[in-house]
This record gives C-alpha cells, sequence and structure tokens, in this order.
C-alpha cells in the first residue's frame, strides 16, 4: 500500500495555482511580518508621532557613548531633565546604589533615574513608560537605548498636544541598564513610586533595524495583550517570544519591574543586529522605519493604558497571540491543550480513515514518523555545521555571535540545506512507503511539539499545533472527499504558510546564525507540512535514481552557492567592520603591563599587540577564559587602593582609586556569599550571591561609578586566607604606551573588559 494522498484527478492548472497560492502566501508572510513604517516628517500633526521630530531629539545627546558615571552620561540626563521640564513635567533624579547578582558574582553601581510624571485627571493608577539612557561603553547606542528614550520625549510632547489622560503617566529613564539592570533595580526597591505598581511599557533595542516586536509580557497577560492587539496599527510579535524569553536567561529592565509586581509589555526590533553594542549603533544606522515603528507604538499604548481602568487589566490568564497574513489571532491559553489533543484525534483519524482505504499500512506510517526524525536532525546539524565552516573560513564572526553584518544570504543557505535534507529523506523513500505515509507520518512531529509545547511552553505551542491541525484536518478531509483533495490539503498547508515563516523569520534576527538550527528546526518542519504540495512537482511514476540523483547534487549546489555567495558578499570594511578585543593591563604590584586579547584568532591590527597564549604575566585572578597576551610598557599611574580586615568569614573592605578609576572590580579565589554594598551618602544594599564564576576566580564584586572617596564591601567566604585581587578601570586605550587606532574596518567587540585600562593589586586577608 504505497497510496497518494492528493491522487491527480484535476487539471494541471489547478495544481499550479494551488502551489503558487502557497509560494505567494508565503512570501506575503515573511514580507508582511518584515516590513516598518514610513518615517512621519517633522511636519507631520502636533497629535501625531514623527520619526523625524524624534531623530532631533536623538541628536542631542546619543552622539557619544554614554557608559554610567561618565560625563558624557551625566550630559544626556541634565539634557533630558530639562526636556521634560520644558513639557511640563514634574521631574526629579533618583540618586542611588543598584545591585544585581549572577552566578559567583555581585554588581553594585551609582545611579541617576531621571523620574518624570504627567498626572492624569482622574487617575485609577499609573503608566509608566520605561527605557535607559546608559548605553555600551564602545557606542553612542543610538538605538540601544537612545532612540526609545527619543520616542518617549516625541509621544510626551504628542501627547501634550491633545487632552489629558485619565491616569498618571510616569516616564522612568534609567541609569546602568547596561551594567545589570542597575538603575531598575534601584526605582523598584526604593522610589516612592514603585509600592504603587501600575502598567510599565518597556522599550528597547537589540539592532538598529526591523519591526517593533511585543516580545514579553507579564503572567496573566490577557487584557495587556488585548489592549495591544486593539490599540496598536501595526502589531508586530506572537507569544511563542514570551514563552521563551520567560524561559531563557535574558534581562532587559522589564525584569526588575515584573519581579516587583508590575505587569506590563516589553517591546524592541532587533534587525541589524550586528551594530548591537558597537560603535556601528549610530544615528546613521538607525532605520527611521523602525523608530516610526517603535514611536507610534509608544504613544498608542499610552493613550490606551492611559485612559484605561487599569483595576479592569488583572485577569487569570494569558492569551496566545500570532500574526497571520495581516491579521492578530489570539486565544486563551485554557485551549492550548484542547487543540493540541484534536490535532492529535484528527491525525489519527486521518491515518485510520487513510488505511482504511488502503492508502497506508500502519508500518509504513511508523516508519515514515520515524525516519521523518533524520531529516530534522540533519537540518539542524547542518545548520551548525555551516556557522562553523564560516567561523573556520573567516574567523572575525567567531566575535560576531552569530549576528553577521549580511545575514539574509546564510538564512537563504540554510533553507536551502535544509530542502536539500528533506528531500534526502523524502526521494528514496516516495516510492517504497508511499506519499501518503510519509506525509502522514511526518505530520506526527509537529503534532507531538505542539503536545510538548502545551506542557513545558504554552505560549510557543501554536507555533507547532496550528499548523500540525491544519495540515491533518486537510488530510481527513482530502481522504473523505478524494475528488476534492486537492482544496483542503492546500488550505492546510495555506495556514502553515500563513504561520511559520514570520515566527522562522524572528527566530533567525533573534538568535542569529551561531545557533541557526533553531531556525532549520522550524524550516524542516514546514516542510514536513508541505509534503502534499510539494508532490505535485513530481511525476506520479517512480524517479529513477539518476533523476534522484541530480535533485540532490541541485539542492546541495544551491545550499553550497548560498553559503560560498554571503561569504563574498559579508566581507569586513568601514562599514561593516570585524571586530576586535584589546585591554591593557598593568600589574602594579609587579609594574609590569601586558596587552591582552580574547580573540580565537587576532586580527592584524590586535596582533601588534599580542603574540602569545602564555597568561603568566597577567595579575593573579584577571585572565577569564582563553586569552592572548604581549608585553607592555608600564603607565606611570596610581591604582587601586584596599584596606580592610576579616572576622571569621566575613571580610570588610573599603576600596578606592588612586587613579579616579570609576569602574572597581574585585576577584576573590573562593565563593563568595552575603555582599554588602555601602557608599558615602547612601543606604548600605545587599545582595545574596551563589555559585562561582566560570573561567577565573571563583568570586567576583563590581562596583561601577565608584565615587572618588570609593565604597565600603564586605562579603563572606570561607577558608583560613582570602586572596582579592582589585582591578580598577577606566574607558578608552588612548593613553595606553604604544597604542595605536583601529583602522576604519576594525571596531571595538562587545566583551565587556576590552577597551579599559585595568590596574590591579592583590590582597591578603
Amino acid at each position: 500500500m504505497t497510496g497518494k494522498l492528493i491522487n491527480k484527478r484535476f487539471p494541471p492548472a489547478a495544481g499550479v495555482a494551488s502551489a503558487l497560492a502557497v509560494l505567494v502566501v508565503l512570501a506575503l508572510s515573511v514580507l508582511g511580518n518584515a516590513s516598518t513604517q514610513q518615517p512621519a516628517p517633522a511636519s507631520a500633526p502636533a497629535g501625531e508621532f514623527s520619526a523625524e521630530r524624534a531623530v532631533s531629539e536623538l541628536g542631542r545627546f546619543a552622539t557619544e557613548p554614554r557608559p554610567m558615571g561618565s560625563p558624557a552620561s551625566d550630559r544626556a540626563k541634565d539634557h533630558l531633565v530639562e526636556r521634560l521640564r520644558a513639557e511640563g513635567l514634574q521631574v526629579h533624579v533618583q540618586h542611588s546604589v543598584g545591585v544585581r547578582s549572577g552566578t559567583g558574582l555581585a554588581t553594585f553601581g551609582r545611579v541617576d533615574n531621571v523620574v518624570a510624571t504627567l498626572p492624569g485627571n482622574a487617575s485609577t493608577g499609573s503608566v509608566l513608560l520605561a527605557a535607559h539612557y546608559d548605553s555600551a561603553a564602545v557606542g553612542p547606542g543610538a538605538s540601544d537605548d537612545g532612540s526609545s528614550v527619543a520616542a518617549m520625549l516625541e509621544t510626551v510632547r504628542a501627547l501634550r498636544a491633545g487632552g489629558p489622560l485619565r491616569n498618571d503617566l510616569v516616564l522612568v529613564i534609567t541609569d546602568g541598564e547596561e551594567d545589570g539592570l542597575l538603575g531598575a533595580n534601584a526605582f523598584v526597591r526604593e522610589h516612592p513610586l514603585a509600592p504603587r505598581g501600575g502598567v510599565v511599557l518597556n522599550w528597547e533595542a537589540r539592532g538598529v533595524d526591523g519591526p517593533s516586536l511585543m516580545f514579553e509580557t507579564s503572567k496573566d497577560n490577557a487584557r495587556l495583550v488585548e489592549t495591544f492587539t486593539t490599540a496598536v496599527e501595526h502589531p508586530r510579535g506572537d507569544s511563542s517570544m514570551v514563552a521563551m524569553y520567560r524561559m531563557l536567561p535574558n534581562n532587559t529592565d522589564f525584569t526588575a519591574f515584573t519581579q516587583a509586581g508590575f505587569t506590563g509589555l516589553n517591546s524592541a526590533y532587533i534587525e541589524g543586529s550586528s551594530r548591537y553594542h558597537t560603535a556601528g549603533d549610530s544615528i546613521a544606522n538607525l532605520a527611521p522605519g523602525s523608530l516610526q515603528h517603535q514611536g507610534e507604538n509608544m504613544l498608542a499604548l499610552a493613550r490606551a493604558f492611559g485612559d484605561a481602568d487599569l483595576a479592569g487589566l488583572r485577569s487569570d490568564h494569558d492569551l496566545i497571540y500570532f500574526r497571520a497574513l495581516g491579521m492578530t489571532i489570539t486565544y486563551p491559553d485554557t485551549l492550548v491543550w484542547p487543540l493540541a489533543g484534536l490535532a492529535a484525534l484528527l491525525l489519527v483519524g486521518a491515518v485510520a480513515l487513510a488505511r482504511y482505504r488502503r492508502l497506508v499500512s500502519l508500518p509504513k506510517v511508523l516508519v515514515s514518523a520515524l525516519s521523518a526524525l533524520l531529516p530534522i536532525a540533519a537540518s539542524v546539524v547542518l545548520a551548525q555545521a555551516m556557522w562553523s565552516l564560516m567561523v573556520a573560513v573567516r574567523p572575525g564572526y567567531d566575535l560576531m555571535g552569530g549576528l553577521v553584518h549580511r545575514p539574509l544570504i546564510f538564512q537563504v543557505a540554510i533553507v536551502a540545506l535544509t530542502g536539500f535534507a528533506l528531500l534526502c529523506w523524502y526521494l528514496p523513500l516516495r516510492n517504497r512507503l508511499g506519499q501518503a505515509a510519509l506525509a502522514l507520518g511526518g505530520l506526527a512531529w509537529p503534532t507531538a511539539l505542539g503536545i510538548a509545547c502545551a506542557a513545558l511552553a504554552p505560549g510557543a505551542s501554536f507555533v507547532f499545533t496550528v499548523p500540525a491541525l491544519a495540515g491533518a484536518l486537510g488530510a481527513l478531509i482530502a481522504l473523505m472527499f478524494p475528488r476534492w483533495a486537492l482544496v483542503p490539503v492546500t488550505a492546510g498547508a495555506l495556514v502553515s504558510a500563513m504561520v511559520l515563516p514570520a515566527v522562522t523569520r524572528n527566530v533567525f534576527h533573534g538568535v542569529g546564525l551561531a545557533l541557526g538550527g533553531a531556525g532549520a528546526l522550524l524550516v524542516v518542519l514546514l516542510g514536513l507540512v508541505l509534503l502534499p504540495i510539494g508532490e505535485l512537482f513530481f511525476p506520479d511514476r517512480a524517479l529513477r535514481r539518476r533523476s534522484v540523483a541530480v535533485i540532490l547534487l541541485s539542492a546541495f549546489a544551491v545550499a553550497c552557492a548560498s553559503v560560498g555567495g554571503g561569504l563574498a558578499a559579508d566581507g569586513f570594511d568601514a562599514q561593516h567592520p570585524r571586530r576586535s578585543h584589546l585591554a591593557y593591563v598593568l600589574d602594579a604590584d609587579a609594574n609590569t603591563a601586558s596587552w591582552v586579547s580574547a580573540e580565537d584568532e587576532p586580527t592584524d591590527w590586535t596582533k601588534q599587540f599580542v603574540g602569545t597564549r602564555n597568561t603568566d604575566r597577567l595579575p593573579a585572578g584577571y585572565a577569564r577564559g582563553d586569552l592572548w597576551t604581549g608585553p607592555a610598557r608600564p603607565l606611570d599611574v596610581d591604582g587601586p587602593r584596599v584596606t580592610g580586615s576579616r572576622a571569621g568569614d566575613t571580610v570588610t573592605l573599603h576600596v578606592s582609586s588612586g587613579r579616579g578609576a570609576t569602574d572597581l572590580v574585585l576577584r576573590v579565589d573562593r565563593p563568595i556569599t552575603d555582599v554588602t554594598a555601602r557608599a558615602p551618602g547612601s543606604a548600605p544594599v545587599s545582595v545574596q550571591v551563589s555559585g562561582t564564576r566560570a573561567g577565573t576566580w571563583p568570586g567576583e564584586i563590581r562596583f561601577r561609578d565608584l565615587p572618588p572617596e570609593g565604597a565600603d564591601i564586605t562579603f563572606r567566604a570561607r577558608g583560613n586566607q582570602v586572596q582579592v585581587t582589585a582591578i580598577d578601570e577606566t574607558h578608552g586605550l588612548a593613553v595606553a604606551p604604544g597604542f595605536r587606532p583601529r583602522p576604519p574596518d576594525v571596531e571595538a567587540g562587545t566583551r565587556e573588559d576590552g577597551d579599559r585600562i585595568a590596574v590591579t593589586r592583590t590582597y591578603r586577608f
């Protein structure tokens, strides 16, 4: 029994129309969800959002790096305070110390949050617009997150041009996000507005282009998502992003707010991510359409939540939401299990009916389902192997984390490799097991994954359940009405073509090519669902071995050509530079200095400074991971100063910098717990630490924006003697002896200890 799901009893034109319809919907799904908005000019009506006006604001504070505690950060803060007061808001600056813990790590920092309030006329609570004004140390942060701050200023201007809002609108422009959400932590921990709670709308950017995606929500989000989908004219994002973000160790300021009890939504644009945290995150590279989309959404949501009864936004469940051909589909998470179960029942029914019609046998369906794991696994492996090959051919990709400058052609290559893997499975088995058995067996995987997601990540279940449900229903109806089989099968394929490409595109841009296997998994599942449509391109008779070989070789050639074309097109130049990592380290105890690089294969520029893997010259506790080193001339500067004592397991220190460095790090040679820091004029701040740091000494304490007087730090560490290496750090390498600037086609990488002058001293307590 090797029957077909669609017997070709229809005019050839019908088959062509069916396949063409699926291809058109695939293209529309990808392109429709990639679109941003046409930037509005400065002459746009006063009550509307204008990207041109927002960019003008951005140019006043986001043209240089703004790490916390820097003069540029202070200038940006002062400008924001002045602008918001000019708009008539009640503005103050919250001075505090923020804190965050990680594995073996405690980070403290002095923060200056700008908080501005626009009172409502009949308030039911507070609506918070949140973004951060600090940037990475090596780039101006025009997108991350200057664009969101500029959008907030433009949003306030547009709101002031209309009638008053019902609820209080609070702008929380945080400091210290890049160093560990420090400003957000200080706000929710100490600010008098924080205990009132409210709805927080956080705005981020992880690139310089692409649509604004609403990618994260607080729990029980039904009313929030309903408001988003009705208020926003061009909503983007889906609940699979919410589900994945809840499971992964990624964080924005939104994390601090929701952990403190706020409800809300988190949005960002994520394309052009090769510019993220680099000098390329500039106004020149910012896509105005992305800023327009983010700003329009911000203004619409500020108005919607600003006039809502916030008490009525409470809910007891989440909504599943996703886009399909310009429409936003939503349903309650209580339907996740019923829909996953229904997909399984429909698939069982289709298999039973196909067996009754003698089109399949149960063993052949089972073999088809089990063997379908081969193209699934092969697609993931090939995508990951492609990235390894890319790094081997072009070592400069290593520091980019999969976020290359021109990703599109490589994404096409992953699709081609996936198609190759699918054909390698399908063509040899097509006439042995039968098209019907392969199609029904292939549907078993999205069905099973839908059930798994229902249990583990309900928000992502639609990614698999909806295609499985549509495919199984289409197959069942086709088997019930064989003469019209093409219609229901095509309808089922169209549903998958509406849903999966948009999700796949977001995955490709979200995780990058280093995890290209995640996108490949979705592509191969789409291919399995579309097998009956793909069968329309093959003749009824069995393909000869030569024909099979030609098809497979052609598919592989397309994949190889895509990879080769991508490597040829994605070279490094002044507009698309290669990343590098370099630091200058002075051991003040030994009066020796070293250049240090964490590059896997140093650039020609970096090779001027480093040439060995030997790290013996480095101060105790400084090295983290595999490093290249080279000798350097010592600077004549003072360094960190540490005094202190130990009582039992408790170590009490006073730390400062003799050269006025604003960042200080303590590396401890054993695990630490119970860390407390106190800066002059601030209350002590404590945090629990567990675990150990990887690739370096077990414990680490950071203090960002260290005051000139220093700070007091207390921690617990067991053992007879505790060794502490203090490292004070300043941004930039220009004053380091022997430093030569980078050429135009090389830029500073994103590792946080790069492009710093570090001076160390080691102490024992």
